[in-house]
């Protein structure tokens, strides 16, 4: 970068007033207080250079590397000041506020009538306009911020920022506008950039030849903008895959308004930069589960509120557009929405794009639209909700300031969010099966979508996002998903492509069709080497793409129709199924709609009309290719310029002859051009301006060329604005075929991923999913299930496991195990299977039959939202809640560790109570996993319907003791070592390990020995009470009378004051038949004794029998 520049403060450094400090004595008058200085300049610095800064000053000894000349014995150098050095930074690093901006502090005693310089007046009436905008105002070559602008942008982009006049100001260069626009984005701010309407040409000969350059607002961004804007947009493709989504949300309340009980919420989002449009109303609850699972599907980068919202709504808004996240908020009032407002706003955007954006090829077709003819986004328009119509004309408006809102009425792609053919997943099951992001860092590594996605292009990309999220529910359509993915797996099997003549003309010869896999490979290779096409195309419609961009994306989509065409799909029409080139519907349909006639015919005349040499080169003036009587504009103002390099030539002749020099050219130096270079020795006319000169030569300009030059440079600005307004008009041609061509690229994403699917199940051995009839009983039945994820990370260790659900049988299994013993992996895996079986790609299992499901449920884990005033067990309850209410016979519910945040009981009861409504209400198929042994009871309740399985484990065999002792040591017992096996096997699990886990987790060893203490007492009291118990039952009489077995209910008290004598005479039998039989078993050698032994057992196993 080169020496930094160093600022210097001559009045901070001013020497002091001298005073005599000997001679002044009490009395004498001290010298008034200095007044602080002005601060002339600032710098911002980044958090790295603080940290410098501060280690800096903290050397206060330390001397200043400068060269001092060397002290004599009278001479003494000056130690630096520690608090004026403080001061000093104090100054710099953070500016008094009044500085800042005076005209806005209007407590400011110092400046109270600035005068202002045109630019700043500028700059106060732009500020006026546009208040909540940071502004870049472009002079000269750079961009300059002032005042709080440009103190928030030398903050986030680490720049120089100063004083200059009456405003705080920053710049940076106008060749960089992108980069910092984009950082400045990122960080949450909505940047508007102000640039000059005129040039220095047009302003000499206008009448504003003395007054400041003429400015205006030429564009804003938002992070939601900012990829279909002008100048910007498309130019970084790091973050292509990701969704940039303008999410507008209105509300209605139905309920209790004060405490935000069951509204009603309506919803639009935008892909501004793809043409996606969103909408959906629904009716959501306290919790707001429905407006969480579509923010989290959608994860949009800008949020437009209307208002009013509920406090509730509000809040959950806020919270997903934290500091983390950096997504900005911006505030909206619907209040002119109401009663048909909204409706009329939209139409009358369309009336708006009819008079005034639409060239004569479109007006048409708008009209027909408004009149109720067959126009797809009219129809689509009709068919929304009235609060989503509500949130698309709160939309409108704010996209009207971007130049945006054509996007949402003209061949506009709406869709619902919720649909009856998709199953729309909630947000705690996109959160707790990790399909979007991991739970551990909240990156995609580790998550479902991160192991399918294999696709080639970025739009593909976005597709299958969609795809993981909106799982099929419709059985014809995922058969359809699969056929095509089987059919490029068994191109994929063949050992070569086949070579293909499409040149030879003899219809005897048979043609070998290429590979399908080949071909499509070879299309979304190129296509992932192109430009976003998807976001190119649209980028095209808002008419904010440059030429070489136009040239590259119209280019590519032109390239992949091509090599399409080469399965020749439309002559397999006749044939049959099983000699057709491509056998699956799907596959056809795509490729016939990707490589259509009219998408090639359109995109090579498009083609055909540009210069790509001049695009490349970004040379507006001869981009466009005139022959034929196109761009007849453009033509006349280039017939202009021409005549004006014909007379600055024509008067070369003149010049020659009258210096006689018949070798005179002109020459240009320094972008000086039409420049005479005469030797020092020439005579030329005193009219004649002397430009610059070397030590033999004199440069001139003659007045002639001047006045010459002078209609060129205004002929060439003419130029400009011609081609400009030529290639406008030219991108809003493509307004006409944005229909088709966006149907071709969503084609092409398609392909990708369906190409990806086949992929993924090539390379990990998948299989493909049988799906039974709807009208058949809901079923799961998976051999050898893995989880997709966690096979990537442990390869051939993963532990594969069987689940075989039905809804006519077992339908509910019932997992206990021990801590980490992989019971949470096998419900996700059996969730994870479904859905992916769903999306239409294979599985990871050695076979899988399903049935279609409406809805995968989960309840798992432990977390609490303290922004939403949500704690942990009220977390459990709402998602708990959530099954209950959506659930069906169709659905699949995983539940993990229900009730553990409150007390046992309670937990235990509520866990109880859940699964029980689940079994005997819904119906539904049930995955429940527990640590409570007392869940597995409810079995009694649904005999046959309920299995009780458990995660095995190895454990080392010890001898154990058959007599009754209640303070047994639980430390052996907790301290064996113990092997997962993380196998599924039926029965229920008797011992957890939880202090294992505490050791693994490094608990110190004093309290986990505690804790054994613990257990071991708590146990002792549960033995205790069981075998008092026992005991008192065996204590009965051995009657078979009513009396009898009403006498068995008789309280504990009741039995201690009627039989305690008896009570201890029944001790001491069952003490002495165990003494016998562990003689029998463990202590005796000799077969006598041992028989002997077991006489005696038995003798006394017949005494207590006959009490």
């Amino acid at each position: 970068m080169g020496k930094q520049k160093q600022q210097v403060i001559s009045r901070f450094f001013a020497p002091k007033p001298k005073n005599s400090t000997t001679t002044a004595g009490p009395s004498q008058p001290q010298n008034p207080p200095t007044p602080p200085p002005k601060i002339a300049s600032t710098v911002s610095f980044s958090p790295a250079k603080r940290l410098r800064t501060t280690e800096l000053n903290s050397r206060h000894n330390k001397l200043p590397k400068l060269t001092h000349p060397t002290p004599t014995d009278n001479s003494v150098l000056p130690l630096p000041n520690p608090a004026l050095h403080q001061k000093f930074l104090d100054k710099l690093l953070e500016p008094p506020h009044e500085l800042l901006e005076p005209s806005r502090n209007k407590n400011s005693t110092q400046i109270r009538n600035p005068k202002y310089t045109p630019l700043e007046q500028q700059v106060v009436e732009l500020k006026e306009r546009y208040p909540d905008v940071l502004l870049m105002i472009e002079v000269g070559y750079k961009y300059r911020f002032f005042g709080e602008d440009a103190e928030n942008a030398a903050r986030v982009l680490g720049i120089y920022a100063h004083m200059d006049h009456n405003f705080l100001t920053a710049s940076v260069p106008t060749f960089r506008l992108h980069v910092h626009v984009r950082r400045l984005v990122s960080a949450g701010y909505k940047v508007g950039v102000v640039k000059q309407t005129e040039t220095a040409a047009i302003k000499a000969h206008g009448t504003n030849r003395l007054g400041p350059f003429c400015r205006g607002l030429s564009a804003l961004y938002t992070k939601a903008t900012l990829e279909a804007a002008e100048d910007l947009g498309g130019g970084e493709e790091r973050c292509g895959s990701c969704s940039n989504y303008l999410f507008c949300v209105v509300e209605k309340m139905v309920g209790n308004m004060e405490s935000g009980l069951d509204v009603k919420i309506g919803a639009v989002a935008v892909e501004i930069s793809t043409g996606d449009v969103v909408y959906g109303e629904f009716d959501d609850n306290f919790m707001r589960a429905g407006l969480e699972a579509m923010l989290l599907n959608l994860a949009p980068a800008d949020l437009l509120l209307g208002r009013p919202l509920s406090k509730q709504t509000e809040k959950l808004l806020l919270a997903f557009a934290g500091p983390v996240s950096n997504v900005r908020v911006e505030y909206a009032s619907q209040d002119r929405f109401h009663d048909g407002g909204a409706l009329a706003e939209v139409i009358s955007l369309y009336e708006e794009l009819n008079e005034n954006n639409l060239p004569n090829g479109q007006q048409e077709k708008v009209i027909a639209s408004i009149q109720g003819n067959n126009s797809l986004a009219f129809k689509g328009l009709m068919d929304m909700p009235e609060l989503a119509i509500q949130a698309l004309a709160v939309t409108v408006r704010h996209l009207k300031q971007f130049g945006f809102e054509r996007i949402l009425c003209l061949d506009a792609s709406f869709r619902p969010f919720s649909s009856i053919m998709e199953m729309t997943l909630s947000a705690n099951a996109l959160q707790q099966l990790e399909v979007l992001k991991n739970n551990s860092d909240g990156s995609e590594n580790g998550s479902l979508l991160q192991c399918m996605n294999h696709t080639l292009t970025v739009f593909g990309s976005r597709l299958l996002r969609h795809w993981v999220t909106h799982p099929l529910c419709d059985r014809s359509m995922i058969y359809a998903r699969s056929d095509a993915v089987s059919e490029i797996l068994e191109s994929m099997g063949s050992s070569k492509a086949s070579e293909v003549d499409f040149n030879e003309e003899n219809s005897d010869i048979t043609v070998a069709q290429p590979e399908i896999h080949h071909l499509i490979s070879s299309v979304l290779i190129s296509l992932g080497r192109a430009p976003d096409v998807q976001r190119g195309i649209t980028r095209i419609f808002h008419r904010t793409a440059t030429a070489s961009e136009f040239i590259a994306v119209v280019q590519a989509i032109l390239l992949a129709g091509r090599q399409l065409c080469q399965l020749h799909i439309e002559e397999d029409e006749n044939r049959s199924p099983q000699v057709r080139t491509v056998r699956s519907a799907l596959l056809r349909k795509l490729i016939l709609t990707a490589s259509s006639s009219s998408v090639i015919s359109t995109a090579a005349r498009l083609l055909s009309m540009l210069n790509k040499e001049a695009a490349d080169q970004r040379d507006l003036h001869n981009l466009f290719i005139i022959s034929d009587g196109n761009f007849p504009e453009v033509a006349s103002a280039r017939t202009k310029v021409h005549l004006a390099n014909e007379r600055l030539y024509q008067l070369l002749p003149l010049y020659r002859k009258q210096l006689r020099i018949h070798n005179l050219e002109f020459m240009s130096v320094s972008g000086v051009t039409h420049l005479i270079e005469l030797p020092l020795d020439v005579k030329v006319p005193p009219d004649w301006v002397k430009v610059n000169s070397t030590k033999k030569t004199i440069r001139y300009h003659p007045p002639e060329v001047l006045s010459a030059l002078d209609q060129l440079t205004l002929a060439n600005e003419e130029l400009s604005v011609v081609c400009r307004a030529t290639w406008d008009s030219f991108l809003k041609t493509f307004g006409g075929s944005y229909s088709e061509f966006q149907s071709a690229v969503q084609a092409l994403a398609t392909l990708d991923c369906l190409y990806s699917l086949a992929m993924v199940s090539r390379t990990k051995n998948y299989v493909r999913p049988v799906f039974v009839s709807d009208n058949e009983p809901a079923e799961i039945n998976i051999s050898c299930g893995r989880h997709p994820v966690m096979e990537d990370i442990l390869q051939n260790d993963f532990v594969p496991n069987d689940t075989n659900l039905h809804a006519d049988g077992q339908y509910c299994q019932i997992v206990t195990g021990p801590n980490m013993g992989g019971k949470s992996c096998y419900i996700r895996q059996v969730a994870l299977i479904a859905l992916m079986a769903q999306v239409g790609c294979f599985v990871p299992a050695s076979s899988a039959k399903l049935h279609v499901l409406d809805g995968i449920y989960t309840r798992m884990g432990a977390s609490d939202s303290i922004q939403l005033g949500k704690s942990t067990f009220l977390e459990e309850l709402s998602e708990a809640s959530h099954i209950l209410q959506h659930s069906t016979s169709r659905s699949l519910v995983i539940i993990d560790e229900l009730g553990r945040g409150t007390s046992t009981h309670d937990g235990v009861a509520i866990a109880y109570a859940t699964l029980h409504y689940l079994l005997e209400h819904k119906r539904c198929i049930v995955l429940f996993v527990t640590h409570y042994p007392e869940i597995v009871n409810i079995g009694n309740d649904f005999p046959g319907s309920i299995g009780a399985y458990h995660v095995s484990y190895l454990t080392p065999q010890k001898e154990t003791d058959l007599n009754f002792k209640a303070d047994h040591e639980m430390d052996t017992v907790n301290h064996d070592d113990v092997t997962y096996l993380y196998k599924l096997v039926a029965g229920v699990s008797e011992r957890s390990f939880g202090f294992k886990v505490a050791q693994l987790a490094q608990l110190p060893s004093s309290c986990i020995r505690r804790a054994v203490a613990m257990a071991a007492r708590l146990e002792a009291e549960v033995c205790k009470k069981e075998k008092m118990k026992f005991l008192m039952n065996c204590a009965m009489p051995n009657d078979k009378s009513e009396n009898a077995k009403e006498d068995a209910y008789i309280p504990m008290d009741c039995l201690r004051t009627a039989g305690t004598r008896n009570l201890e005479e029944i001790e001491k039998a069952y003490r002495d038949l165990f003494f016998h039989l562990n003689l029998a078993f463990h202590e005796e050698e000799d077969a006598a004794k041992r028989l002997c032994s077991l006489k005696l057992a038995k003798s006394l196993a017949g005494k207590l029998l006959n009490r």
